[in-house]
Protein backbone atom coordinates (compact mmCIF):
# COMPACT_ATOMS: atom_id res chain seq x y z
CA UNK A 1 0.00 0.00 0.00
CA UNK A 2 2.78 2.32 1.04
CA UNK A 3 4.24 1.57 -2.47
CA UNK A 4 1.08 2.67 -4.51
CA UNK A 5 0.70 5.51 -2.47
CA UNK A 6 4.78 6.53 -2.79
CA UNK A 7 4.22 5.89 -6.65
CA UNK A 8 1.18 8.10 -7.12
CA UNK A 9 2.92 11.19 -5.13
CA UNK A 10 5.71 10.75 -7.78
CA UNK A 11 3.31 10.64 -10.16
CA UNK A 12 1.34 13.51 -9.02
CA UNK A 13 4.71 15.54 -8.81
CA UNK A 14 6.34 14.78 -12.10
CA UNK A 15 2.31 16.18 -13.61
CA UNK A 16 2.77 19.52 -11.36
CA UNK A 17 5.85 19.84 -12.26
CA UNK A 18 5.45 19.51 -16.23
CA UNK A 19 2.57 21.97 -15.74
CA UNK A 20 4.27 24.34 -14.16
CA UNK A 21 7.36 23.82 -16.86
CA UNK A 22 4.67 24.34 -19.83
CA UNK A 23 4.90 28.44 -19.59
CA UNK A 24 8.97 27.84 -20.42
CA UNK A 25 7.76 25.35 -23.52
CA UNK A 26 5.33 27.49 -24.75
CA UNK A 27 5.44 30.69 -26.30
CA UNK A 28 1.85 32.70 -25.93
CA UNK A 29 2.51 34.96 -28.36
CA UNK A 30 2.90 32.56 -30.72
CA UNK A 31 -0.57 32.19 -30.76
CA UNK A 32 -1.42 35.72 -31.56
CA UNK A 33 -1.86 35.88 -35.27
CA UNK A 34 -3.68 32.84 -35.04
CA UNK A 35 -6.19 34.13 -32.58
CA UNK A 36 -6.27 37.41 -34.53
CA UNK A 37 -7.13 35.94 -37.66
CA UNK A 38 -9.89 33.55 -36.40
CA UNK A 39 -11.16 36.73 -34.23
CA UNK A 40 -11.52 38.52 -37.52
CA UNK A 41 -12.87 36.08 -39.67
CA UNK A 42 -15.71 35.08 -36.75
CA UNK A 43 -16.90 38.46 -36.26
CA UNK A 44 -16.66 40.07 -39.88
CA UNK A 45 -14.29 42.66 -38.36
CA UNK A 46 -10.59 43.54 -38.01
CA UNK A 47 -9.52 42.46 -34.43
CA UNK A 48 -6.18 43.47 -32.90
CA UNK A 49 -4.83 42.62 -29.74
CA UNK A 50 -1.73 43.01 -27.42
CA UNK A 51 0.85 40.99 -25.22
CA UNK A 52 -0.66 37.42 -24.30
CA UNK A 53 0.31 35.49 -20.74
CA UNK A 54 -0.38 31.91 -20.68
CA UNK A 55 -1.68 30.73 -17.16
CA UNK A 56 -1.82 27.05 -17.69
CA UNK A 57 -2.98 26.31 -14.05
CA UNK A 58 -5.79 28.26 -14.44
CA UNK A 59 -6.73 26.72 -18.22
CA UNK A 60 -6.66 30.32 -19.54
CA UNK A 61 -4.39 33.32 -21.59
CA UNK A 62 -4.86 36.92 -20.60
CA UNK A 63 -4.52 39.03 -23.66
CA UNK A 64 -3.93 42.91 -23.31
CA UNK A 65 -4.93 45.54 -25.30
CA UNK A 66 -8.16 44.12 -27.25
CA UNK A 67 -9.98 46.40 -29.70
CA UNK A 68 -12.90 45.12 -32.50
CA UNK A 69 -13.09 47.71 -35.44
CA UNK A 70 -16.49 49.77 -36.00
CA UNK A 71 -18.11 48.76 -39.19
CA UNK A 72 -16.83 51.11 -41.47
CA UNK A 73 -19.78 52.77 -42.68
CA UNK A 74 -19.99 53.91 -39.04
CA UNK A 75 -17.01 55.18 -37.75
CA UNK A 76 -13.28 54.81 -37.73
CA UNK A 77 -13.17 54.66 -33.97
CA UNK A 78 -13.35 50.85 -32.47
CA UNK A 79 -16.72 48.97 -31.88
CA UNK A 80 -14.76 47.75 -28.80
CA UNK A 81 -12.21 48.30 -26.00
CA UNK A 82 -11.18 46.40 -23.53
CA UNK A 83 -7.46 46.69 -21.39
CA UNK A 84 -7.79 42.96 -21.21
CA UNK A 85 -9.08 39.95 -21.78
CA UNK A 86 -8.86 36.36 -20.72
CA UNK A 87 -9.35 33.44 -22.46
CA UNK A 88 -10.14 29.77 -21.49
CA UNK A 89 -8.70 27.08 -23.24
CA UNK A 90 -8.39 23.25 -23.70
CA UNK A 91 -5.26 22.45 -21.84
CA UNK A 92 -4.69 19.01 -23.53
CA UNK A 93 -4.21 20.62 -27.27
CA UNK A 94 -2.10 22.98 -25.81
CA UNK A 95 -0.66 20.76 -24.11
CA UNK A 96 0.16 18.05 -26.66
CA UNK A 97 -0.07 19.55 -29.80
CA UNK A 98 0.46 23.14 -29.25
CA UNK A 99 -3.35 23.84 -30.96
CA UNK A 100 -5.39 26.47 -28.77
CA UNK A 101 -8.60 25.66 -28.93
CA UNK A 102 -10.77 28.69 -26.44
CA UNK A 103 -13.55 27.74 -24.75
CA UNK A 104 -14.99 30.89 -23.48
CA UNK A 105 -14.28 34.81 -23.02
CA UNK A 106 -13.79 37.21 -20.48
CA UNK A 107 -13.81 40.86 -21.31
CA UNK A 108 -13.07 42.88 -17.86
CA UNK A 109 -14.00 46.93 -17.89
CA UNK A 110 -14.50 47.06 -21.82
CA UNK A 111 -15.86 50.13 -23.77
CA UNK A 112 -18.63 49.21 -26.13
CA UNK A 113 -20.22 51.91 -29.03
CA UNK A 114 -23.41 51.48 -29.91
CA UNK A 115 -24.43 53.57 -33.06
CA UNK A 116 -27.94 53.73 -34.98
CA UNK A 117 -28.04 55.47 -38.50
CA UNK A 118 -30.91 57.38 -39.56
CA UNK A 119 -31.99 54.66 -41.83
CA UNK A 120 -32.00 52.46 -38.43
CA UNK A 121 -29.27 50.25 -38.77
CA UNK A 122 -27.24 49.74 -35.50
CA UNK A 123 -23.80 49.41 -36.46
CA UNK A 124 -23.36 45.81 -34.94
CA UNK A 125 -25.89 44.65 -37.15
CA UNK A 126 -22.45 43.42 -38.97
CA UNK A 127 -20.76 41.37 -36.67
CA UNK A 128 -20.77 37.93 -37.65
CA UNK A 129 -20.96 38.90 -41.40
CA UNK A 130 -18.51 37.38 -43.51
CA UNK A 131 -15.83 39.36 -45.48
CA UNK A 132 -13.75 37.76 -48.36
CA UNK A 133 -11.23 40.70 -47.32
CA UNK A 134 -11.13 39.11 -43.94
CA UNK A 135 -11.05 35.38 -44.02
CA UNK A 136 -7.99 33.54 -43.20
CA UNK A 137 -5.53 33.07 -46.05
CA UNK A 138 -4.43 29.44 -46.26
CA UNK A 139 -1.97 28.44 -43.69
CA UNK A 140 -0.44 25.21 -42.47
CA UNK A 141 -0.93 25.92 -39.08
CA UNK A 142 -4.33 24.64 -37.55
CA UNK A 143 -7.18 27.40 -37.19
CA UNK A 144 -8.26 27.74 -33.39
CA UNK A 145 -11.64 26.45 -32.64
CA UNK A 146 -13.61 29.59 -31.48
CA UNK A 147 -16.94 28.65 -30.87
CA UNK A 148 -17.75 29.85 -27.37
CA UNK A 149 -18.83 27.40 -24.36
CA UNK A 150 -19.01 31.17 -22.35
CA UNK A 151 -18.74 34.93 -23.27
CA UNK A 152 -18.77 36.99 -19.70
CA UNK A 153 -17.92 40.61 -20.00
CA UNK A 154 -18.21 42.46 -16.75
CA UNK A 155 -18.47 46.11 -15.75
CA UNK A 156 -18.92 47.77 -18.94
CA UNK A 157 -19.60 50.87 -20.04
CA UNK A 158 -21.74 51.60 -22.86
CA UNK A 159 -22.36 54.37 -25.19
CA UNK A 160 -25.12 54.72 -27.44
CA UNK A 161 -25.41 57.15 -30.04
CA UNK A 162 -28.71 58.32 -32.12
CA UNK A 163 -29.39 59.97 -35.70
CA UNK A 164 -27.98 63.67 -34.98
CA UNK A 165 -25.84 62.63 -32.60
CA UNK A 166 -27.76 62.44 -29.19
CA UNK A 167 -25.47 59.82 -27.37
CA UNK A 168 -26.81 57.48 -23.87
CA UNK A 169 -24.30 56.60 -21.56
CA UNK A 170 -24.71 53.35 -19.55
CA UNK A 171 -22.32 51.98 -17.04
CA UNK A 172 -22.17 48.83 -15.15
CA UNK A 173 -23.06 46.32 -18.29
CA UNK A 174 -22.89 42.76 -17.55
CA UNK A 175 -23.47 40.44 -20.17
CA UNK A 176 -23.52 36.26 -19.88
CA UNK A 177 -24.15 33.91 -22.84
CA UNK A 178 -23.31 30.49 -22.46
CA UNK A 179 -23.32 28.03 -25.60
CA UNK A 180 -23.37 30.70 -28.00
CA UNK A 181 -23.85 29.56 -32.20
CA UNK A 182 -24.44 30.15 -35.45
CA UNK A 183 -26.88 27.21 -35.39
CA UNK A 184 -28.98 26.98 -31.92
CA UNK A 185 -30.18 28.86 -29.21
CA UNK A 186 -28.02 29.57 -26.06
CA UNK A 187 -29.60 31.49 -22.88
CA UNK A 188 -28.12 34.34 -21.66
CA UNK A 189 -27.98 37.41 -18.89
CA UNK A 190 -27.95 40.43 -19.43
CA UNK A 191 -28.08 44.27 -16.84
CA UNK A 192 -26.84 47.98 -17.18
CA UNK A 193 -27.35 50.88 -15.46
CA UNK A 194 -29.46 53.66 -16.57
CA UNK A 195 -28.55 57.47 -16.39
CA UNK A 196 -30.43 58.62 -13.43
CA UNK A 197 -29.84 55.58 -11.01
CA UNK A 198 -32.10 52.90 -12.84
CA UNK A 199 -31.43 49.66 -13.82
CA UNK A 200 -32.01 47.02 -17.07
CA UNK A 201 -32.23 43.78 -16.87
CA UNK A 202 -32.95 40.93 -19.58
CA UNK A 203 -32.94 37.38 -19.03
CA UNK A 204 -33.53 34.43 -21.97
CA UNK A 205 -32.15 32.58 -24.74
CA UNK A 206 -31.53 34.31 -27.90
CA UNK A 207 -30.16 32.73 -31.10
CA UNK A 208 -29.44 30.96 -33.83
CA UNK A 209 -27.40 34.40 -34.15
CA UNK A 210 -28.20 36.06 -37.51
CA UNK A 211 -25.21 35.79 -39.89
CA UNK A 212 -26.36 38.42 -41.67
CA UNK A 213 -27.94 40.79 -39.55
CA UNK A 214 -26.92 40.30 -35.88
CA UNK A 215 -29.68 42.25 -34.65
CA UNK A 216 -32.03 40.33 -36.46
CA UNK A 217 -31.18 37.58 -34.14
CA UNK A 218 -34.53 35.54 -32.81
CA UNK A 219 -34.82 36.89 -28.59
CA UNK A 220 -37.33 35.55 -26.29
CA UNK A 221 -36.53 37.62 -22.47
CA UNK A 222 -37.91 38.54 -19.80
CA UNK A 223 -37.17 42.39 -19.11
CA UNK A 224 -37.48 44.68 -15.91
CA UNK A 225 -36.73 48.01 -15.75
CA UNK A 226 -35.99 50.23 -12.45
CA UNK A 227 -36.35 53.99 -12.00
CA UNK A 228 -35.80 54.83 -15.86
CA UNK A 229 -35.55 58.32 -15.88
CA UNK A 230 -36.86 59.65 -19.35
CA UNK A 231 -35.88 62.90 -19.20
CA UNK A 232 -31.63 62.20 -17.38
CA UNK A 233 -31.89 58.83 -20.07
CA UNK A 234 -31.30 61.37 -23.22
CA UNK A 235 -34.88 59.95 -24.40
CA UNK A 236 -36.27 63.39 -24.35
CA UNK A 237 -34.84 66.63 -24.12
CA UNK A 238 -35.43 67.99 -20.74
CA UNK A 239 -36.19 71.15 -22.00
CA UNK A 240 -39.21 70.13 -23.59
CA UNK A 241 -40.89 69.36 -20.31
CA UNK A 242 -41.37 65.78 -20.54
CA UNK A 243 -40.48 63.65 -17.95
CA UNK A 244 -41.07 60.50 -15.42
CA UNK A 245 -39.91 57.72 -13.71
CA UNK A 246 -40.97 54.70 -15.09
CA UNK A 247 -40.71 50.93 -14.24
CA UNK A 248 -41.25 48.10 -16.07
CA UNK A 249 -42.21 44.62 -16.12
CA UNK A 250 -42.64 42.14 -19.07
CA UNK A 251 -41.75 39.68 -21.95
CA UNK A 252 -40.32 40.66 -25.17
CA UNK A 253 -40.16 37.64 -28.10
CA UNK A 254 -38.61 38.15 -31.76
CA UNK A 255 -38.34 35.85 -34.66
CA UNK A 256 -35.73 38.16 -36.15
CA UNK A 257 -38.25 39.97 -37.78
CA UNK A 258 -41.22 41.45 -36.07
CA UNK A 259 -41.01 41.98 -31.84
CA UNK A 260 -44.14 41.33 -29.52
CA UNK A 261 -44.02 42.96 -26.26
CA UNK A 262 -46.57 42.81 -23.41
CA UNK A 263 -46.17 43.80 -19.70
CA UNK A 264 -47.02 46.55 -16.93
CA UNK A 265 -45.45 49.97 -17.05
CA UNK A 266 -45.76 52.12 -14.17
CA UNK A 267 -45.03 56.44 -14.43
CA UNK A 268 -44.06 57.65 -11.47
CA UNK A 269 -43.88 61.84 -11.31
CA UNK A 270 -44.94 61.73 -15.39
CA UNK A 271 -45.07 65.30 -17.34
CA UNK A 272 -46.39 65.83 -20.18
CA UNK A 273 -45.97 68.96 -21.63
CA UNK A 274 -44.00 71.81 -20.68
CA UNK A 275 -44.58 73.84 -17.71
CA UNK A 276 -46.30 70.89 -16.14
CA UNK A 277 -46.10 69.72 -12.98
CA UNK A 278 -45.09 66.08 -11.93
CA UNK A 279 -48.67 64.29 -11.42
CA UNK A 280 -48.91 62.78 -7.76
CA UNK A 281 -50.30 60.01 -8.28
CA UNK A 282 -48.98 56.72 -10.52
CA UNK A 283 -50.10 55.85 -14.31
CA UNK A 284 -50.33 52.39 -14.72
CA UNK A 285 -50.73 50.48 -18.12
CA UNK A 286 -50.97 47.19 -19.12
CA UNK A 287 -50.00 47.13 -22.42
CA UNK A 288 -49.67 45.08 -25.66
CA UNK A 289 -47.53 46.16 -28.72
CA UNK A 290 -46.12 44.97 -31.92
CA UNK A 291 -42.51 46.65 -33.31
CA UNK A 292 -40.96 46.70 -36.82
CA UNK A 293 -37.39 47.24 -36.57
CA UNK A 294 -36.83 47.74 -40.31
CA UNK A 295 -39.43 50.20 -40.38
CA UNK A 296 -39.06 51.25 -36.75
CA UNK A 297 -43.04 51.52 -36.64
CA UNK A 298 -45.60 49.75 -34.15
CA UNK A 299 -48.71 49.08 -33.15
CA UNK A 300 -49.98 49.72 -29.33
CA UNK A 301 -52.70 46.49 -29.62
CA UNK A 302 -53.69 46.70 -26.06
CA UNK A 303 -53.54 49.32 -23.73
CA UNK A 304 -54.99 49.64 -20.41
CA UNK A 305 -54.45 52.97 -18.64
CA UNK A 306 -55.26 52.55 -14.95
CA UNK A 307 -54.90 56.18 -12.43
CA UNK A 308 -56.24 54.43 -9.34
CA UNK A 309 -60.08 53.19 -10.19
CA UNK A 310 -59.68 55.21 -12.82
CA UNK A 311 -59.64 53.22 -15.94
CA UNK A 312 -59.07 54.03 -19.67
CA UNK A 313 -58.10 52.09 -23.27
CA UNK A 314 -55.61 53.51 -24.99
CA UNK A 315 -54.07 52.31 -28.76
CA UNK A 316 -52.90 53.78 -31.89
CA UNK A 317 -49.10 53.33 -34.02
CA UNK A 318 -45.88 55.01 -32.68
CA UNK A 319 -42.71 55.39 -35.29
CA UNK A 320 -39.64 55.69 -33.53
CA UNK A 321 -37.64 56.37 -37.38
CA UNK A 322 -36.90 59.86 -36.47
CA UNK A 323 -34.90 62.04 -33.73
CA UNK A 324 -37.32 61.93 -31.48
CA UNK A 325 -40.22 59.36 -31.35
CA UNK A 326 -44.06 60.17 -32.55
CA UNK A 327 -46.91 58.64 -31.62
CA UNK A 328 -50.23 58.79 -32.72
CA UNK A 329 -52.76 57.21 -30.15
CA UNK A 330 -56.51 57.44 -29.38
CA UNK A 331 -57.85 57.42 -25.42
CA UNK A 332 -61.13 56.78 -24.63
CA UNK A 333 -62.19 56.69 -21.23
CA UNK A 334 -65.81 56.16 -19.78
CA UNK A 335 -67.20 56.96 -15.96
CA UNK A 336 -63.47 57.43 -14.93
CA UNK A 337 -63.70 58.52 -10.97
CA UNK A 338 -62.94 62.23 -11.35
CA UNK A 339 -61.23 62.50 -7.59
CA UNK A 340 -58.88 59.76 -8.87
CA UNK A 341 -58.25 61.33 -11.91
CA UNK A 342 -57.28 64.24 -10.26
CA UNK A 343 -53.89 63.34 -9.38
CA UNK A 344 -52.55 63.12 -12.70
CA UNK A 345 -54.13 66.80 -14.18
CA UNK A 346 -50.43 68.94 -13.40
CA UNK A 347 -49.08 66.38 -15.87
CA UNK A 348 -50.98 67.72 -18.62
CA UNK A 349 -50.21 71.43 -17.03
CA UNK A 350 -53.97 71.72 -15.58
CA UNK A 351 -53.60 73.57 -11.93
CA UNK A 352 -56.63 73.52 -9.68
CA UNK A 353 -57.29 76.97 -7.86
CA UNK A 354 -55.29 76.87 -4.75
CA UNK A 355 -56.64 75.32 -1.89
CA UNK A 356 -59.50 73.00 -3.80
CA UNK A 357 -59.86 70.01 -5.22
CA UNK A 358 -61.99 67.30 -6.69
CA UNK A 359 -64.25 65.20 -4.33
CA UNK A 360 -67.02 63.53 -6.58
CA UNK A 361 -67.96 63.20 -9.95
CA UNK A 362 -66.97 61.44 -13.53
CA UNK A 363 -65.45 62.16 -16.44
CA UNK A 364 -65.90 60.48 -19.76
CA UNK A 365 -63.42 61.83 -22.96
CA UNK A 366 -62.17 60.81 -26.08
CA UNK A 367 -58.28 62.28 -27.07
CA UNK A 368 -56.02 61.94 -29.95
CA UNK A 369 -52.87 62.11 -29.02
CA UNK A 370 -50.12 62.71 -31.76
CA UNK A 371 -47.06 64.00 -32.24
CA UNK A 372 -43.62 63.75 -31.33
CA UNK A 373 -43.42 62.89 -27.59
CA UNK A 374 -41.83 65.55 -26.61
CA UNK A 375 -44.53 67.80 -28.08
CA UNK A 376 -47.36 65.98 -27.85
CA UNK A 377 -50.83 67.88 -28.84
CA UNK A 378 -53.74 66.29 -27.44
CA UNK A 379 -56.97 67.30 -28.33
CA UNK A 380 -61.28 65.70 -27.88
CA UNK A 381 -64.42 66.83 -26.07
CA UNK A 382 -64.92 66.03 -22.62
CA UNK A 383 -67.95 65.69 -20.17
CA UNK A 384 -67.59 65.83 -16.70
CA UNK A 385 -70.95 65.16 -14.67
CA UNK A 386 -72.14 65.51 -11.13
CA UNK A 387 -68.75 66.93 -9.89
CA UNK A 388 -67.48 69.01 -6.68
CA UNK A 389 -64.93 70.94 -6.03
CA UNK A 390 -64.37 71.42 -2.37
CA UNK A 391 -62.05 74.57 -1.51
CA UNK A 392 -63.57 76.78 -4.47
CA UNK A 393 -66.87 78.58 -4.65
CA UNK A 394 -67.49 79.73 -8.48
CA UNK A 395 -70.50 81.61 -7.09
CA UNK A 396 -68.20 84.00 -4.28
CA UNK A 397 -65.51 84.42 -6.86
CA UNK A 398 -67.93 86.31 -9.75
CA UNK A 399 -69.09 88.61 -6.95
CA UNK A 400 -72.26 90.34 -5.67
CA UNK A 401 -74.16 87.94 -8.13
CA UNK A 402 -76.69 87.76 -5.18
CA UNK A 403 -77.78 90.98 -6.14
CA UNK A 404 -79.77 89.64 -8.89
CA UNK A 405 -83.18 88.08 -7.71
CA UNK A 406 -83.36 84.23 -7.25
CA UNK A 407 -79.43 84.11 -5.99
CA UNK A 408 -79.50 84.68 -2.29
CA UNK A 409 -77.90 82.89 0.30
CA UNK A 410 -74.45 82.47 1.06
CA UNK A 411 -72.07 81.32 -1.63
CA UNK A 412 -70.40 78.65 0.91
CA UNK A 413 -66.80 77.45 -0.07
CA UNK A 414 -67.83 74.53 -2.62
CA UNK A 415 -68.67 74.83 -6.03
CA UNK A 416 -71.20 71.66 -7.60
CA UNK A 417 -71.34 71.18 -11.15
CA UNK A 418 -73.99 69.30 -12.45
CA UNK A 419 -72.61 68.82 -15.91
CA UNK A 420 -69.45 70.84 -18.27
CA UNK A 421 -68.92 69.98 -21.44
CA UNK A 422 -66.12 71.45 -23.69
CA UNK A 423 -63.76 70.45 -26.38
CA UNK A 424 -60.07 70.72 -25.03
CA UNK A 425 -56.66 71.56 -27.03
CA UNK A 426 -53.18 70.52 -25.01
CA UNK A 427 -49.98 71.31 -26.77
CA UNK A 428 -46.60 72.85 -25.82
CA UNK A 429 -47.79 76.23 -25.70
CA UNK A 430 -50.75 75.41 -22.81
CA UNK A 431 -54.07 74.99 -22.70
CA UNK A 432 -57.23 75.92 -24.92
CA UNK A 433 -60.58 75.12 -24.16
CA UNK A 434 -63.55 75.67 -26.33
CA UNK A 435 -67.20 75.14 -26.14
CA UNK A 436 -67.65 75.46 -22.91
CA UNK A 437 -71.40 74.51 -21.56
CA UNK A 438 -71.27 74.13 -17.62
CA UNK A 439 -74.27 73.64 -15.64
CA UNK A 440 -73.64 74.71 -11.69
CA UNK A 441 -76.69 75.23 -9.96
CA UNK A 442 -75.83 77.95 -7.52
CA UNK A 443 -75.23 80.11 -10.54
CA UNK A 444 -76.46 78.95 -13.62
CA UNK A 445 -75.37 78.28 -16.95
CA UNK A 446 -71.71 79.16 -17.82
CA UNK A 447 -70.21 79.00 -21.43
CA UNK A 448 -67.72 80.50 -23.48
CA UNK A 449 -64.03 79.57 -23.93
CA UNK A 450 -60.75 80.34 -22.85
CA UNK A 451 -56.71 79.99 -22.83
CA UNK A 452 -54.45 78.51 -19.90
CA UNK A 453 -50.47 79.56 -21.24
CA UNK A 454 -47.83 77.00 -20.63
CA UNK A 455 -46.84 79.44 -17.26
CA UNK A 456 -50.90 79.03 -16.59
CA UNK A 457 -51.33 82.27 -17.46
CA UNK A 458 -55.48 82.80 -18.10
CA UNK A 459 -57.66 84.24 -20.77
CA UNK A 460 -60.90 83.56 -20.82
CA UNK A 461 -64.17 84.98 -21.95
CA UNK A 462 -67.35 83.68 -20.60
CA UNK A 463 -71.11 84.20 -20.75
CA UNK A 464 -73.48 83.22 -17.27
CA UNK A 465 -76.87 82.81 -17.48
CA UNK A 466 -78.13 83.45 -14.35
CA UNK A 467 -80.57 80.99 -12.36
CA UNK A 468 -84.24 83.25 -11.60
CA UNK A 469 -82.10 86.47 -12.51
CA UNK A 470 -83.70 87.32 -16.61
CA UNK A 471 -85.61 90.12 -15.75
CA UNK A 472 -82.81 91.41 -13.95
CA UNK A 473 -80.55 91.16 -17.34
CA UNK A 474 -82.84 91.69 -19.64
CA UNK A 475 -83.64 95.10 -17.97
CA UNK A 476 -79.58 96.26 -17.85
CA UNK A 477 -78.64 94.25 -20.80
CA UNK A 478 -81.47 94.64 -22.82
CA UNK A 479 -83.70 91.86 -24.11
CA UNK A 480 -81.43 90.01 -26.71
CA UNK A 481 -79.04 89.09 -23.70
CA UNK A 482 -78.03 85.64 -22.66
CA UNK A 483 -76.51 86.06 -19.45
CA UNK A 484 -73.80 88.34 -17.93
CA UNK A 485 -70.50 88.26 -19.57
CA UNK A 486 -67.32 88.10 -17.90
CA UNK A 487 -63.21 87.36 -18.11
CA UNK A 488 -61.03 85.27 -16.06
CA UNK A 489 -57.45 86.31 -15.88
CA UNK A 490 -54.55 86.09 -13.61
CA UNK A 491 -53.39 82.28 -13.04
CA UNK A 492 -54.88 78.93 -12.75
CA UNK A 493 -53.36 79.04 -8.88
CA UNK A 494 -54.74 82.11 -8.18
CA UNK A 495 -57.85 83.33 -11.06
CA UNK A 496 -59.30 86.69 -11.10
CA UNK A 497 -62.76 87.33 -12.45
CA UNK A 498 -63.94 90.42 -13.24
CA UNK A 499 -66.56 92.32 -15.64
CA UNK A 500 -66.11 91.75 -19.30
CA UNK A 501 -67.36 95.51 -20.09
CA UNK A 502 -66.91 96.12 -23.47
CA UNK A 503 -69.22 93.30 -24.13
CA UNK A 504 -71.75 94.79 -21.14
CA UNK A 505 -71.53 98.15 -23.11
CA UNK A 506 -72.70 96.99 -26.36
CA UNK A 507 -75.38 95.09 -24.64
CA UNK A 508 -76.16 98.69 -23.45
CA UNK A 509 -76.11 100.35 -27.00
CA UNK A 510 -78.28 97.94 -27.85
CA UNK A 511 -81.14 98.53 -25.60
CA UNK A 512 -81.39 102.31 -26.36
CA UNK A 513 -81.42 101.35 -29.82
CA UNK A 514 -84.44 98.81 -29.73
CA UNK A 515 -87.76 100.07 -30.63
CA UNK A 516 -88.59 102.24 -33.73
CA UNK A 517 -88.81 105.41 -31.47
CA UNK A 518 -85.70 104.94 -29.79
CA UNK A 519 -83.16 108.00 -28.78
CA UNK A 520 -80.23 108.67 -28.01
CA UNK A 521 -81.49 109.89 -24.43
CA UNK A 522 -82.71 106.75 -23.94
CA UNK A 523 -79.79 104.85 -24.96
CA UNK A 524 -78.30 107.10 -22.42
CA UNK A 525 -81.05 106.17 -19.94
CA UNK A 526 -80.44 102.14 -20.02
CA UNK A 527 -76.81 103.18 -20.03
CA UNK A 528 -76.68 104.92 -17.16
CA UNK A 529 -79.31 102.36 -14.98
CA UNK A 530 -77.23 99.33 -16.27
CA UNK A 531 -74.18 101.16 -14.55
CA UNK A 532 -75.67 101.60 -11.42
CA UNK A 533 -77.27 97.98 -10.92
CA UNK A 534 -73.74 96.82 -12.66
CA UNK A 535 -71.69 98.95 -9.85
CA UNK A 536 -73.65 96.83 -7.14
CA UNK A 537 -72.51 93.05 -8.73
CA UNK A 538 -69.07 94.24 -10.28
CA UNK A 539 -67.69 96.31 -7.43
CA UNK A 540 -64.92 94.77 -6.67
CA UNK A 541 -62.53 91.96 -8.58
CA UNK A 542 -62.78 88.41 -6.63
CA UNK A 543 -59.98 86.53 -6.70
CA UNK A 544 -59.85 82.78 -4.92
Amino acid sequence: MKKVLAITGIVILVVVIVIACIPFFIDANSFKPTLETDLTSALGRPVQIGNIKLSVWSGSVAVDNVAIADDPAFSSQPFLTAQELKAGVALMPLIFSKRLQVLSFTIEDPQVSLVRSASGTWNFSSLGRKSPKLQPANSSSAPADISVQKLDLTNGKMTVTEPGGKTRTYDGVNLVAENVSYTSEFPFQFSANTPGDGTIKLTGQAGPVNETDAAATPLHAKIDVSHFDLASTGFVDPSTGLGGIVDFTGNVDSDGKLIDSHGSVTANSLKLTAGASPSTVPVDVDYETTYDPKSETGSLKEGTVHVGKAVANLSGTYNASGAVASVDMRLVGQGMSVPDLEGVLPAVGVKLPSGASLQSGTLDTTLAISGPVDKLVITGPVDLSNAKMAGFSLKGALGALSAFSGLGGSSGSDTDIQTLKGDVRVDPSGQQVTNLDAVVPAIGTVTGSGNATAAGDLDCKMVAALAGAGGVVTSVLGGGSKGIPFLIKGTTSHPVFQPDMADMAKGFLNTGKTGAGATKGAAGTAAGAAAGALGGIFGRKKTQ
